[in-house]
């Protein structure tokens, strides 16, 4: 201000005048430095270069409180701030050069070691649960199944293994005889025969002399036994109170004595008291001879002697041609034309005479004809173990019910450059060559280039690499055209060549036909898709009833938050997922479902259903798995959809784990013209079910005994299995069924089963883990005997052979014979 002061006087000494203005303006500015502060504008009356003119001035005054404000805004930090600010960033790129030095440290020493492997995840929690011991108690200890304290699953303490002054008691005591088992209708009686007719007793030699010997159980089970823990004997009618040990089960097939009087060699080693029981039988002789069986020609004599019972004259051999031959004109004359030809080949005179010797009784009901399609291949080799199993299927499910069922081979040709279906020569010569001697004339032949051609226009994803008509994708496209070839079989059971049954096969093919036969509609898919484990669920009707309430007010479990988006009711009409679970009633189909079907309507509501609609009708699929819901699972195979519009999601599907099931002709004939004509499919575990699900078709699961071998928490188990939305196996991230099905590896039902090859194995009467054999039964409670159970799978069961040479190294002889001779000689052209 000074400074401005000493600048006016100069300016008035320069003009030496006095001028009033210009002292009045420098005493206004010299009253107050704050005003000048306050308003520091160049003044217009200067005539210093430094200031501007008056234009420069704003047209509004500059606010006192802004120009403070913005004066007042910033202050720099302090240096204590900058300094801590520094040792930070220097701080975190020291860390950062370490780590980079390490690093690099760590990746020289892992290129001077080697590769290093990862630790291994931890074990499933089921692994620490102890082993069950009572399964291989022997019948030396046998006891009413009423009197016998379980050792799983049960609250009490089971009774103990027996003591070895207990076991020598039982030395000196005669065993108990075994007795012959029939769950045959009686077939005698006046009722049976005036509603299906007579039936007529098969046998297995052309002139009607050698009498099919009976599979024989004993009374009780071993002392301590465990219960199957999924699943009930007595739900579906099965016998629980009975067991079965290996001589009475196998032994009229050719197990327990040698090659030279027509046996298997297998079985002649071990505890061996009552093995001869089963010929002791009035009639029977003193050991089958198999060595001349010829079983096509004996299925056909026991089907045309019994050919009034069923309506139709079928013939075991006629499906090679019909499946061969791509039909020009009416196939049923050439059917029957076919059917009389061969039969006058196959049989002899004695059988022929035989079945024209037939009384023409009429029967008030036909039996519907069912056929066992076993699924195989061209280049297998057939063990002694085999070749027993395949003469019980045979004996117990044809011959013994007077030809209700017949026996298949689908032989699957794994080279597609054999052109089968071109040159019946050729096709003769590999059929020949890929089923052992006495199954000659009951094959079919397919291939995967065949199904290609028949089924042609699928859309090839080559999902997981595999081909759409491959037999794992497609593992149903040969029975569907089989069916479609064959129309006198209503029914059609496709089984699986490595499942074992250690009951007898009538028994439970009859049950469970029977048992889901009865089941209603209402609410039958949402009990289809959950795990019966009785020790938790209670009775049938318990399970039942809490399925409904699940599905109907939805649960509270924490895994229906992992379902998928679109599953349940919904709550509010629109929004994506609701608490409580749509129920099935009726056909359930895509937009794009092949139009113009006859599918079976609801005749009332759900509500006003009393549990009657459904009851008495057959089942259009049966399985023996849960038939679940793979939406929102971890399931492999739950996006293998092919030809469906899924511009809106996938289609509404179903799923169940193996292929062993029951099909009916209705079920194999949409899933054909889906396939054929809208060009439909899915993944075969998830197409019969989810065909029978748009089409609402009757599809079962019934709930087989299961065993288990730990002692798991029954609620732990419960939780697992049923670990799936609302209590169900499927439709949630938790589902068992993915990523958590190693939980099943100790179960007796799963493909991957690890306890059942090995319960089958020491009931054989073999060593597994060094457990068992024959040195334990001689010391011990003798051979094994456990209850009818499933068992899956059972593969490479090497049977030690005596007495000349096993069926196996037969087998394998002329396999390697044929094989040396020009790719088993399908290329020959005499």
């Amino acid at each position: 201000m000074g400074r401005q002061n000493r600048r006016s006087r100069v300016l008035v000494d320069e003009n030496d005048g006095h001028d009033p203005d210009l002292e009045k303006y420098d005493s206004e500015r010299s009253d107050s430095s704050v005003e000048y502060k306050r308003h520091s504008v160049p003044s217009p009356y200067s005539n210093s270069s430094r200031e501007t003119s008056g234009s420069y001035q704003p047209m509004l005054p500059i606010s006192d409180f802004r120009r403070q404000k913005q004066v007042e805004s910033y202050k720099p930090p302090s240096r204590k701030t900058i300094r801590y600010l520094c040792l930070a960033l220097l701080t975190t790129l020291l860390i950062f050069i370490l780590t980079l030095i390490r690093a690099s440290w760590t990746s020289s020493r892992q290129l001077e070691m080697g590769s290093v492997d990862k630790q291994p995840p931890k074990p499933p929690l089921w692994q620490d649960f102890p082993f069950l011991k009572r399964y291989f108690g022997g019948i030396r200890s046998l006891v009413p199944r009423e009197e016998n304290t379980p050792e799983y699953p049960s609250d009490q303490k089971p009774e103990s293994k027996p003591s070895n002054a207990s076991i020598e008691a039982h030395k000196k005591k005669l065993l108990p005889k075994s007795l012959p088992f029939d769950p045959y209708p009686d077939y005698q009686s006046a009722a049976y025969k005036s509603e299906y007719g007579e039936k007529h007793e098969c046998f297995l030699d052309p002139k009607d002399l050698t009498r099919i010997p009976r599979v024989h159980y004993y009374k009780g089970v071993p002392l301590g036994q465990p219960d199957a823990v999924m699943g009930s004997h007595d739900v579906l009618g099965l016998r629980g109170d009975i067991c079965f040990e290996r001589f009475g089960r196998l032994g009229p097939y050719g197990y327990g004595y040698i090659v030279l009087r027509g046996g298997t060699g297998a079985g002649l080693n071990g505890e061996r008291e009552g093995a001869a029981e089963m010929w002791k039988e009035t009639g029977n002789p003193a050991e089958v001879d198999y060595a001349g069986v010829k079983w096509v020609a004996a299925q056909d004599a026991c089907a045309s002697k019994n050919r009034k019972r069923f309506g139709v004259v079928a013939n075991a051999t006629s499906a090679n041609e019909l499946f061969l031959k791509m039909h020009a004109g009416n196939p049923q004359v050439k059917t029957k034309i076919y059917v009389g030809e061969r039969r006058e080949t196959s049989m002899s005179s004695n059988q022929t005479k035989a079945a024209q010797s037939v009384p023409p009784t009429k029967p008030g009901r036909v039996l519907r004809r069912t056929a066992i399609a076993i699924r195989t291949w061209w280049d297998r080799q057939y063990s002694a173990e085999d070749i027993i199993y395949l003469r019980s299927m045979i004996v117990e499910l044809s011959l013994l019910s007077g030809g209700e069922f017949t026996v298949h081979f689908l032989v699957h040709v794994r080279d597609d450059n054999v052109p089968i279906w071109a040159d019946r020569k050729i096709y003769d010569r590999v059929l020949e060559n890929s089923l052992p001697e006495e199954f000659q004339g009951m094959g079919v032949l397919w291939s995967e280039r065949q199904m290609s051609l028949i089924y042609g226009g699928l859309q090839e994803s080559f999902f997981r690499g595999l081909p759409v008509h491959g037999v794992y994708r497609g593992a149903y496209m040969a029975l569907q055209y089989f069916s479609h070839q064959n129309p006198e079989y209503e029914y059609l059971w496709n089984w699986e060549m490595d499942v074992r049954y250690t009951g007898q096969w009538y028994h439970l093919f009859d049950r469970v036909t029977q048992w889901s036969k009865n089941q209603p509609r209402k609410g039958l898919w949402e009990r289809n898709g959950r795990f019966y484990i009785p020790s938790v669920h209670g009775t049938w009707e318990d399970f039942k009833q809490m399925i409904r309430v699940q599905s109907e007010m939805g649960t509270i479990s924490p895994n229906n938050i992992w379902s998928g988006l679109k599953a349940g009711a919904a709550d509010i009409p629109g929004s994506p997922q609701g608490k409580t679970d749509k129920p099935v009633w009726g056909p359930e189909g895509p937009v794009d479902i092949l139009g113009a079907q006859d599918d079976p309507m609801p005749p009332t509501t759900i509500e006003k259903d009393k549990y009657t609609w459904g009851v008495g009708e057959e089942a259009d699929f049966i399985t023996f798995s849960p038939l679940f819901d793979p939406d929102g699972t971890t399931w492999f195979y739950v996006d293998d959809v092919t030809g469906y519009n899924t511009t809106q999601g996938l289609p509404p599907r179903r799923a169940t784990i193996g292929t062993s099931s029951r099909l009916s002709r209705r079920l194999l004939q949409t899933m054909h013209r889906e396939t054929i004509l809208e060009r439909h499919h899915m993944f075969s575990e998830m197409w019969p079910a989810s065909a029978a699900l748009h089409h609402g078709y009757k599809a079962v699961y019934a709930p087989h005994p299961v065993y288990i071998d730990r002692k798991w928490p029954t609620a732990y188990l419960a939780g697992v299995m049923n670990g799936g939305r609302n209590g169900a196996s499927g439709g949630a991230r938790t589902s068992v069924y993915g990523g958590r099905e190693h939980n099943f590896k100790g179960t007796t039902w799963f493909y991957d089963a690890g306890f059942a090859p090995n319960l089958w194995r020491r009931w054989l009467g073999y060593k597994v883990d060094n457990d068992g054999g024959e040195q334990e039964e001689m010391a011990g409670e003798g051979r094994m005997c456990l209850p009818g159970m499933l068992l899956h799978p059972v593969k490479g069961v090497n049977m030690v052979v005596e007495g000349g040479k096993t069926i196996e190294e037969q087998e394998i002889e002329e396999l390697g014979a044929a094989a040396s001779d020009s790719e088993l000689d399908w290329e020959d052209d005499d």
